[in-house]
């Protein structure tokens, strides 16, 4: 018989939230996080990009979209709250989706960010 999954507590969530992922907020029971892009091609790649990382990762969130915009919903459902799949899940879309190889200082320059004909995502702001 399988164990089920530890669930944390809303306060748990939202101590983790700050500490690890402070563009990603809890409401309504879901870890929930709205990635803005510039055109509907974002809105696409950011929908394929979070789509191929729950497949491989076995966990699979909700999705709202619309022309510039993407929501993320992470819940586990089988153990009817967060866990740890879900927040593992959130920093590879974090990563993944917000990678930036021009900051990185490689031989992969990054879309143009002044030249909207390829910019497709709108990343946040770096910290200071």
């Amino acid at each position: 018989m399988a164990t089920k999954e530890r669930t944390y507590s809303d306060a748990e969530v939202e101590e983790r939230l700050k500490k690890e992922l402070p563009h990603w907020h809890l409401e309504g029971g879901w870890i929930r996080r709205k990635f803005k892009t510039n055109s509907w091609k974002g809105t696409l790649m950011v929908i394929n990009t979070v789509g191929h990382l729950s497949e491989a990762a076995w966990h699979h969130p909700d999705i709202t979209a619309s022309y510039a915009w993407v929501e993320v919903r992470l819940m586990n459902h089988a153990a009817k709250g967060i866990t740890d799949k879900d927040f593992e899940l959130a920093k590879k879309i974090e990563d993944v989706v917000n990678w930036q190889p021009g900051l990185e200082g490689g031989a992969l320059e990054g879309t143009p960010a002044d030249d909207m004909r390829f910019s497709y995502i709108k990343y946040d702001k770096p910290k200071d």
